[in-house]
Formats: structure tokens, sequence, C-alpha cells
């Protein structure tokens, strides 16, 4: 229920609506508002990737998951509904609210992915990982299919009207989607008295990082591909209306239909990865991301870039459950929150460069929009590459030695 109602958050604000109406009406197609829009994000990343570790082992140290997911729901919940005051020209109070609405976003992610390895054991995660995932895409469809029939009913009226009362509309979806994990998800971690000092359980953990060899070649590989996955997701809107000239309403309607294809992949590729392996079938995924660039970017027509955009929805649900199925397959059982930590650490560095490379070749290069998704796909090749030198058995039994 919890990723249902945390994916409004990302499907509205991130992926279909407000990063389009921020460059087209808040910042007037200035030549800058895809970099500043991609540059207020990598510092809400940067910020998230500072602080996760450490939030991540005080929860594990005080078994208080649950009571911090509460503090940063509230806090997404509450500047996500501040966003409707971000009015045509109000370039900075928008990408403020962005920055603070979007971090406590991320630091939330952490914190529900720590609650995976409580909820599964090591044969299931991957089924257990896409079931979220699966269950996200509905939520992310059903509120901004909400906002859409907003949209639509109000059509006689500009975007810098109908916009901001989607954000409110998204605010409200994710705080009532949010309690039944409040009412009903119990913390299961016990406290870990002898690490009472984060700070000095993260200097541990990168002290004996060695004994986790894959599972940081794993992070590394995660680095790359997820930098190109989270380029595609906060500039798929901005992307359609620019290079491929879709109107507000055919954008939202494309990720509406890309959020069902998702939670398909999600589903379903969960129990493939439990099938055929971990390693195999981030593969498969990556070499899916490649096909959709290489679509994506040579797009002359509306349908050829409906096919990218499914194929991103596939690849997208799939590509997240497995990651993080991954790395709790791979995590010391007893430090769950802080190895989750370091994975939204990765997350998040990819979440830096991956859209500001998009958004630095696009001011560059004058809009050029194709050219910004070529070079994303770069990381998913790069990652690839990296992929090849993981063992997860190997990897998972120096997560279970004493």
């Amino acid at each position: 229920m919890y990723d249902f109602a945390n994916s409004a958050y990302t499907t509205v604000v991130i992926t279909a609506v407000f990063g389009a109406y921020f460059v087209a009406v808040v910042a007037e197609k200035k030549p800058w508002a895809t970099f500043a829009w991609t540059a207020a994000l990598s510092v809400s990343y940067a910020a998230i990737l500072v602080t996760g570790p450490l939030i991540g082992a005080w929860a594990d140290a005080h078994a208080s998951k649950k009571p911090l997911l509460f503090a940063t729901t509230v806090g997404c919940v509450t500047f996500t509904a501040a966003l409707y005051f971000g009015g045509p020209g109000a370039v900075a109070l928008s990408l403020l609210l962005l920055i603070v609405s979007n971090y406590f976003f991320g630091a939330g992610e952490n914190l529900i992915a720590a609650f995976l390895p409580e909820l599964a054991d090591s044969r299931a995660m991957g089924r257990v990982s896409g079931w979220g995932w699966s269950f996200g895409y509905l939520g992310g469809l059903a509120a901004l299919g909400i906002c859409l029939v907003y949209i639509m009913g109000n059509s006689a009226r500009p975007a810098s009207e109908t916009v901001p009362v989607t954000m409110l509309i998204t605010a409200a979806f994710f705080a009532l989607a949010a309690v039944p994990t409040f009412l009903l998800l119990r913390e299961r971690a016990v406290p870990q008295p002898r690490m009472e000092n984060p700070w000095a359980r993260v200097r541990e953990t990168l002290k004996e990082a060695q004994k986790f060899e894959d599972l940081r070649r794993f992070l590394l590989c995660l680095v790359f591909y997820q930098a190109g996955i989270t380029a595609v997701v906060a500039l798929a809107a901005i992307y359609a209306e620019q290079a491929m000239n879709f109107t507000t309403q055919q954008t939202i309607l494309l990720i509406l239909v890309v959020n069902v294809t998702a939670a398909v992949g999600a589903f379903g590729f969960g129990y493939l990865q439990d099938a055929v392996g971990h390693v195999r079938a981030v593969a498969i995924t990556l070499i899916g991301w490649i096909i959709m660039v290489l679509i994506a970017g040579s797009a002359g027509s509306a349908e050829a870039f409906w096919v990218a955009a499914n194929l991103a929805g596939l690849c997208m649900g799939s590509s997240q459950a497995a990651g993080r199925a991954v790395v709790g397959y791979l995590a010391p059982p007893a430090r769950l929150a802080e190895f989750f930590g370091l994975w939204g650490l990765a997350v998040k560095a990819a979440s830096i460069f991956g859209p500001l490379t998009y958004g630095a070749v696009t001011w560059i290069f004058a809009g050029n929009h194709r050219l910004g998704i070529f070079v994303t796909g770069i990381y998913f090749v790069i990652g690839l590459v990296l992929l090849r030198k993981i063992d997860v058995e190997r990897g998972r039994a120096a997560a279970l030695a004493p």
C-alpha cells in the first residue's frame, strides 16, 4: 500500500505533469528550463545521498523505520500540496518546493524498501518486490487518472489554473493511500544497542566493505543503469511535449498506459527473476532499455514513440523490482536499513548525474532532446558491462557469514 501511495508523487509531480508544466508555463520555455528542472532534482538527490545511510543506520540502531517513515510521508505530502503556489514566473519557489518534497519522498523510499526482507524470505524477494512495484504503478495510474479527469473536465481553463490543483489531488491521494501502512505494518526489527552512533555505524560499514564485494559491485552497476532510468522518469513528459509535440492530455494518456505496462512488467518479472536468477534478469532488462533508447531517439511518428514508451514501462517495472530484490538478497540481515540506505545512496547518486546529463545536453545543444536521450542510453550500456562481474551466490554467502 505504501508503494501504491508514494507512486502518486513520482507519477504526477516528477514524470507526467509538473515537470512539463514547469518547463512550459513556470519557466516560460526558457533555454535553461530543462536544465533548471534537472538541477533541482539533483540537489534533492544529493541531500538524500548524504543523509540516507545515516537515517538507515539510526533506524536500525533504534528499530524505528516506521516512525521515520511517517515523518517523511508528512513532509512529502505537505510540500507537494505547497506546489499549488508554483504558478507562472514562480521559478525559485517551484524549484525550492520540488527539492524539499522530493527529498522527503526519497528518504521515505529508502525506509519502506528496508521492510522487504522482513516480509519475504530469500527465495521470494523477487516476486514480493515485484508485487510492490506493480501495485505502485497502479497507484500512480489511479492518481494520474484522477488528475486527467480533473484537467479534461476543466479543459477551457489554462494549465496555470488546472495543474496547481493536481498537486493538491496528489498530496491528498498520497496521504489517504498511506494510512493502511501505518495502521497495519509491524516493525519486526529489534534495536541494536551496541551501535547507537549512526556515524560510527556508517564508518564501520565502509570499513568492512571488503566482506561484501558483490554487493558493492552491484551498487556500482546500479549507479549507472539507474542514472538512465531516472533520466527517463524525470524527463518523459518533457521529451514527449518538446520533441514529439504531444499536448498535455496526450502526454498524460501516454503515461497512464505506460503505468499499466510497468505494473505488468514489475509483477511478471518478479517471478521470472526468482526462476532465472538475479543477474540474468537484470541483464534482460538492461538490453530492453538499450533497445528503447534507440527507438525513442529515432522515432519520427507518435506510433513509434508509443512503442518506445511502453517498452520503457516494461523495463522500468522489472528493473526497479529486480534491483531492490538483489540488494535485499545481498545485504546482511541484521543491518538491512543501513544497507538499503546504501542502496538509496547509489540510486540517488545516479539520480544526480542522470537527469543532469540530459539537461546539460539539451541546454548546450539548443534544445536537442533526441541527442539527450541517446547520451542517456550510454548509462545502460555501462551497467550491462559491469553486471558481468557479479556472483550473487557468493555475495549471499558473505552476507550470511557471522
